[in-house]
């Protein structure tokens, strides 16, 4: 009986002990945080090297350090171009820089820039810019034009997969659609549009 007696109050002790011990544990982890996401689910920070090709056309004014020629008015010219950056997400927005070569037809033999890019994030994954730099010309020499080079300026919008309905067709990386307006120091329009493939 005495043997009954004490197991009774050896079990009753362990109780309060065991409930205890279950209070006090730490409560379990949560899942690890991978930090703040951009737009599209991507890490907000880090480096997002490009490529791209685009097509368009620049026509410059006659108040151009190019002039006139007496034979071809003012320059102009379809040009397709490549281009290769790397953006830098800062959460919503981005900083970036880009190079582009570029081949001329009609009066433009050769177009090679650098640009600075910043803008922001817009919708699953694309963005918003304005870019300024600085571009090189090379006209054709037959034309009656002499090289020069100076300051460009522009904006620009891309569009991801995700936004034009492919969702999930190529994950955060992949091509976008590009659209972008430059100018040659205030004097010319140069509309491009193309494909830009991040990584």
């Amino acid at each position: 009986m005495k043997k009954s007696v004490l197991l009774a109050a050896a079990c009753l002790g362990l109780i309060p002990a065991t409930a205890f011990a279950q209070d006090s544990a730490p409560p379990p982890s949560a899942p690890a945080d991978d930090g703040p996401k951009a737009p599209d689910g991507s890490k907000a920070f880090g480096i997002e090297p490009y490529v791209g090709v685009l097509g368009g056309y620049e026509s410059f004014d006659h108040r151009s350090e190019f002039g006139t020629s007496p034979n071809h008015g003012t320059m102009n010219g379809a040009l397709i171009s490549g281009v290769a950056g790397v953006n830098v997400p800062l959460g919503p927005v981005f900083v970036g820089v880009e190079g582009n070569g570029t081949k001329g037809f009609n009066d433009i033999n050769w177009e090679y820039g650098v640009k600075g890019r910043v803008g922001a994030r817009a919708g699953d994954s694309g963005l918003i810019y304005v870019a300024a730099g600085y571009e090189w010309i090379n006209p054709h020499s037959n034309r009656g034009f002499s090289d020069h080079s100076s300051w460009v300026y522009g904006v620009g919008v891309e569009v991801g997969p995700k936004d034009i309905g492919l969702k999930g067709a190529t994950g955060n990386a992949g091509p976008r659609l590009r659209l972008q307006m430059d100018t040659y120091d205030f004097h010319s329009l140069r509309p491009m549009a193309g494909v830009i493939f991040h990584f």
